[in-house]
């Protein structure tokens, strides 16, 4: 089984906002289905056939710099191996619109990849990660990056936000095919 994470903050008011992009990518990788509510791994999840692969879809519903507690519950309850991990989550230092895959790397900041590298005392899973920085700069001296997170996208950020979702999908139906490495040379 191969688990597939996004990240995000629950509740309606983090809905589409630049922090939940995570979300919204396994959002659209469950297509239609029914999330289910774990209360022991705190999470939603949606167990499916991606590209022929068994994978287990989660949202850790425990806010963001908490998430490291439903992945690891998914992963010991399912035994699988950290290099079969994917995390979904939003960067700050990539451009709206820009996705990257990258595996053994840092958290370099973020709070929710920093809390799973915790629990799992390891950093070497797979991440796709989605830029939501903005293209001007001029916002980072007025609003501090724990509020720049939580604020939704404009509307002509939206189209790219858009296109990066679709493009994400693709490169996690790319990786289960073809494996993570081939996924980074095809995608970065």
């Amino acid at each position: 089984m191969i688990l597939i994470v996004g990240l995000g903050n629950p509740g309606k008011k983090y809905n589409h906002t630049r922090h939940n992009i995570g979300f919204e990518v396994v959002n659209i990788l469950a297509k239609k289905e029914k999330w289910k509510k774990s209360k022991k791994a705190e999470c939603e999840y949606i167990r499916k056939q991606i590209s022929n692969k068994d994978v287990e879809l989660i949202k850790p519903m425990t806010f963001m710099n908490d998430s490291g507690k439903s992945v690891r519950y998914a992963q010991k309850k399912h035994n699988i191996p950290v290099e079969k991990i994917i995390v979904v989550h939003d960067d700050i230092d990539l451009p709206v619109g820009a996705i990257r895959i990258s595996k053994n790397s840092s958290s370099a900041g973020h709070k929710g990849v920093q809390s799973i590298i915790q629990e799992l005392g390891t950093k070497e899973f797979v991440r796709l990660r989605l830029g939501i920085r903005a293209k001007t700069n001029d916002f980072i001296p007025k609003i501090p990056t724990e509020k720049f997170v939580l604020k939704r996208f404009s509307l002509p950020e939206k189209k790219l936000v858009k296109k990066a979702i679709n493009l994400s999908v693709q490169a996690i139906s790319f990786a289960l095919e073809k494996g993570a490495a081939q996924a980074m040379a095809e995608y970065n």
